[in-house]
């Protein structure tokens, strides 16, 4: 039924065409007549031959189907899509960041244009009796007892996105930005960058399993390399990259499309070939290691904070830290707590969706562990998931977090469309490409300005709501600050709290929830387990479960619900 049809429109298309161009007369003007005819019968010959069953049945006709595909994200973002509805980022949310960056009013007439009986909508309480919250709020300092050089940090810094995954005229607008606002910016594991010393801001140096700028011929830590770069006055802090939520427990690519002759030489890598960054830390593969690796860095360092990112899997993960911190008398000076939404790093779309702990489950346990053997006084918890308004960083102080960290809203500061093709070189806006005819767009100097008053306007909202609250400040925010309702079911996971010391004192620690016990009693100091019940890491390789750890999987899903009827 298909096959003669089509036949006869492109022997049609093709026989006219030719005739047009090849027999009738007419002038050279006219060609421009034929040929449209004559190249879409050789469109249509081509079909015929396309791996593409639209294109084979329908040929000419079926790639309006490709064409509507191809505009399909233009057509949703600016014609469709509601201004609650969009992903990652909503039409709203981005408004109310162009408005704080561009230094406009970020007011909304009429009411919330929010569906208020969602579930899983955020809400806070408000007090009778509104506090003003001491401007000094906005700054804690970071560094343990251990820590000899510690960082008075902003509540709010710009989270890690490197060099490479974002263009130099990008992060030289973030760093420019970052030391107008008196703020830090985390270099990502890309190294520190001539772009990122341009302007002196406040660094986070990021170290992780690949060791970019600290890294010998053969891809190892190089001591001496790091503590010459980590010495220097720009760099405040140093953070290790255990894992990351956009896709934990994988490790990391930068295209080689992308290592031009800066890159190279910032990473220490080839141009032009694609740079890896190891699913795991060659220098260390149990948490004693790990604690004497960040007491290493804090030597080499000078005495700086340092301090771990992650992006939480199993609680007991967590715990056989606080065993190795309570083993060795070594401790983080922070931790950075990623969420398993994902963010800037491109990375496997089952990674983003179905991988680790979101990051308002993951503060909960995080501040709880580090209750449990006493040291949540001495660390610092670091939010890095998701942080885009104040209400984002209300919450996440709610939950257990002392700093929020935000990239993709930076990012909306210097013009960022949410195009999602920070992994193709092909950014419209400049930002996440190394193409320096599409970033040469973004004017550095106006740009940082949006930075710093993106940053400015977000902490003092968000101090205004801690003061609408009726607290003092970030410090006094709890879990039950968060509204819970018929109209307004919390999203946020309930982990139970535990007692100061709750986990080093013999009778209460047999007084603990199953889930809290059990878990508290599995992890070791010594080594990282695979999974509730599984075999010591001592590999990365693959194993097919035998029956010990089959059995295993069978008594966590037991412990679970346990753990769920003893909160009920």
């Amino acid at each position: 039924m298909l096959g003669s049809p089509r036949l006869l429109l492109i022997g049609y298309l093709l026989a006219v065409g030719l005739l047009g161009i090849f027999w009738l007369p007419t002038s050279p003007q006219q060609l421009w007549w034929w040929l449209p005819l004559a190249a879409l019968g050789v469109v249509g010959v081509l079909d015929l031959r396309s791996s593409h069953n639209v294109l084979r049945n329908y040929p000419i006709v079926g790639h309006l189907r490709y064409m509507m595909e191809f505009l399909r994200p233009e057509l949703r973002q600016y014609f469709f899509e509601s201004e609650t509805s969009g992903r990652p980022f909503n039409r709203e949310q981005r408004q109310i960041i162009g408005a704080r960056a561009e230094g406009r009013s970020d007011t909304a007439p009429f009411g919330t244009r929010q569906d208020v009986l969602r579930q899983g909508r955020r809400q806070i309480a408000h007090a009778m009796i509104p506090t003003r919250v001491d401007p000094q709020q906005a700054w804690v300092t970071i560094g343990g007892p251990q820590c000899h050089r510690p960082y008075r940090s902003s509540r709010l810094n710009i989270s890690a996105m490197s060099f490479g995954a974002l263009s130099g005229r990008a992060i030289t607008a973030l760093n420019l930005g970052a030391r107008r606002g008196g703020f830090a910016q985390d270099t990502g594991e890309g190294a520190i960058s001539p772009y990122h010393q341009r302007h002196g801001g406040d660094l986070i140096w990021q170290i992780a399993s690949g060791y970019f700028g600290c890294r010998d011929q053969a891809g190892r830590f190089n001591p001496e390399a790091f503590s010459a770069k980590a010495r220097e006055d720009q760099v405040k802090m140093i953070e290790i990259k255990l894992s990351q939520g956009a896709k934990p427990g994988h490790g990391g690519m930068l295209p080689g499309s992308k290592v031009d002759q800066e890159i190279a030489e910032t990473r220490q890598v080839p141009v032009g070939e694609d740079c890896y960054s190891p699913a795991a830390h060659p220098e260390f593969s149990t948490p004693l290691e790990l604690m004497h690796f960040i007491q290493r860095l804090r030597d080499l360092s000078g005495g700086k904070p340092v301090g771990i990112k992650l992006c939480l899997g199993h609680t007991r993960d967590m715990l056989a830290m606080c065993k190795a911190m309570l083993a060795s008398g070594i401790q983080p000076d922070f931790i950075t707590v990623d969420g398993a939404e994902g963010g800037t790093g491109a990375g496997p779309a089952e990674y983003a969706d179905h991988v680790g702990r979101y990051i308002d489950e993951a503060l909960p346990i995080v501040d709880a562990c580090l209750k449990g053997i006493g040291k949540r006084d001495e660390i610092s918890v670091i939010a890095s998931g998701k942080v885009a308004l104040a209400i984002d960083m209300v919450e996440k102080f709610a939950l257990g977090a002392d700093v929020c960290n935000a990239a993709r809203p930076f990012m909306f500061t210097l013009g960022c469309i949410q195009a999602q093709r920070c992994h193709t070189n092909t950014c419209p806006t400049g930002v996440a490409t190394q193409d320096p005819a599409r970033s040469r767009s973004i004017d550095v100097d106006s740009k940082a300005d949006n930075v710093q008053r993106f940053h400015r306007a977000t902490l003092d909202a968000c101090l205004d709501m801690i003061g609408t609250m009726g607290l003092a400040g970030p410090g006094e925010l709890r879990p039950e600050h968060l509204l819970e309702g018929p109209a307004t079911a919390t999203r946020v996971w309930q982990v139970d709290s535990l007692e100061v010391g709750a986990l080093l004192d013999h009778q209460k620690a047999q007084q603990l929830p199953d889930c809290w016990r059990d878990d508290w009693h599995e992890a070791s100091p010594h080594h990282f387990l695979r999974g509730p019940g599984g075999s010591h890491q001592e590999s990365h390789h693959r194993t097919a479960p035998g029956p010990i750890e089959t059995a295993a999987k069978e008594t966590a899903i037991i412990r679970q619900r346990r753990c769920n009827d003893d909160r009920t």
